[in-house]
């Protein structure tokens, strides 16, 4: 047997010194590099994605997540056709995902028989695609009106809900 036939058998590695500098630049360097990254990604200085103003970017990361809003009770109510066309008319004036159309009585037929009260929790809880609508810009006596407006539209014969009466003041 001739020594070239155990040639194609040693690895790359011959001598000591390779051996050295081989686990040197195997253990030692990533470990640098590892620690040069942690260096760069703690430092202070570095901007929020897309932020101009630090501190504003900052504010806006560790705001509540929930708020007060304060609504002015004694203002005037909206009429149901001012709160449909705020509110209302994207969808139902299209049909958009399975709204009954604004006006259409073949739409609101099934809907009508099921009764005032039960129309009007579908509009304050939500119902299949439309999300719930209290809680929003108006109150349920508006929702209300604005969906008495809605169903008369389509033949419908709902009344507008009465405005409960304020308490006097004592």
């Amino acid at each position: 047997m001739s020594d070239d036939s155990h040639d194609s058998h040693t690895g790359p590695i011959k001598t000591p010194s390779q051996l050295l500098w081989t686990s040197f630049f195997s253990f030692v360097v990533p470990v640098f590099v590892i620690f040069g990254l942690v260096l760069v990604v703690t430092k202070d200085e570095m901007p929020a994605a897309g932020a101009v103003d630090l501190e504003l970017a900052t504010a806006q990361r560790i705001q509540r997540v929930g708020s007060v809003e304060l609504r002015d009770a004694n203002r005037p109510l909206q009429s149901g056709e001012a709160v449909y066309n705020a509110q209302c008319l994207a969808c139902h004036a299209a049909g958009l995902v399975g709204a009954p159309k604004f006006g259409d009585a073949n739409d609101w037929r099934p809907r009508l028989s099921a009764g005032y009260d039960s129309l009007l929790a579908s509009v304050i809880n939500g119902k299949g695609a439309m999300g719930a609508q209290a809680g929003g810009a108006f109150n349920d006596i508006e929702l209300a009106r604005a969906m008495v407006y809605l169903v008369n539209s389509a033949g419908g014969t709902l009344e507008e809900p009465a405005v409960p009466e304020a308490a006097p003041a004592e």
